[in-house]
């Protein structure tokens, strides 16, 4: 399988799952709860294949704040990309995403 990382202006990120930081395991995205003067840099992802032993990096991406308080294209909302149906054996953990995005 594949596993997601970023790096942070060229050092590797290590995120608490109870931080304001997240990195999805589904689709490799990186949600900030709350930016932050010190989130400012760039950012690269980073993608792992256990089974090919290769590790893959994107291209990097700059974060910059904005001082005029403009959401863009970060309108308040609720994004839920649930399965209709998930199916899991009992006594597994199952693990569901769902983010509000938004001031």
């Amino acid at each position: 399988g594949l596993s997601y990382s970023w790096i942070f202006n060229n050092n590797t990120l290590y995120l608490q799952e109870d931080s304001r930081r997240f990195v999805s395991q589904e689709t490799g995205n990186l949600y900030l709860a709350k930016v932050e003067p010190w989130d400012v840099g760039n950012y690269t992802c980073a993608v792992s294949s256990a089974g090919a032993q290769r590790q893959v990096w994107g291209p990097p991406t700059a974060l910059t704040l904005r001082s005029d308080g403009v959401m863009g294209e970060y309108e308040p909302k609720i994004e839920v990309r649930f399965p209709e149906t998930t199916h899991a054996a009992e006594g597994s953990s199952v693990r569901l995403e769902c983010f509000a995005l938004g001031k």
